[in-house]
């Protein structure tokens, strides 16, 4: 799978988060759906899936990472968008394969093109902190 097209897995991941941030009440198979309708079947939609499902089945664990690391913010108070934005990508970070600095690229790039005009920016930060942390934390000491 090249890059561009995982780039669309998270971009339809993060639509799918943000359909479950405004109604809680949909259900996995309206995801895998929607998921399957947006990427037209295929290993991609496994992957967006696999995003999704993390994401919701370790949200507490994420919050708690992102509560940790954004100052004056609480994961509640962030817009939808950033929220999804975040989660995926400590998701990514801590349960995947991809390099910390990748996910942490992918999610500044969504943020630049679904948030607001500050949301690179903040998104970069959060994840920045939490990439040291990490790297000071597998640092020998």
């Amino acid at each position: 799978m090249t890059k561009p097209r995982r780039g669309r897995g998270r971009e339809i991941a993060l639509q799918a988060l943000y359909r479950l941030d405004v109604n809680p009440d949909t259900t996995a198979e309206e995801i895998t759906r929607f998921l399957s309708g947006r990427l037209h079947g295929g290993p991609l939609v496994e992957f967006a899936d696999s995003l999704v499902a993390g994401v919701r089945g370790r949200r507490a664990e994420l919050d708690t990472l992102l509560d940790a690391r954004s100052e004056n913010w609480r994961v509640a108070r962030m817009s939808a968008t950033d929220r999804a934005i975040l989660r995926i990508a400590v998701f990514e970070m801590l349960h995947t394969s991809v390099p910390g600095p990748v996910a942490v690229n992918e999610a500044i790039e969504l943020a630049k093109r679904y948030g607001t005009d500050a949301s690179g920016k903040f998104v970069a930060g959060i994840l920045g902190r939490l990439l040291a942390d990490r790297t000071a934390a597998a640092a020998p000491s």
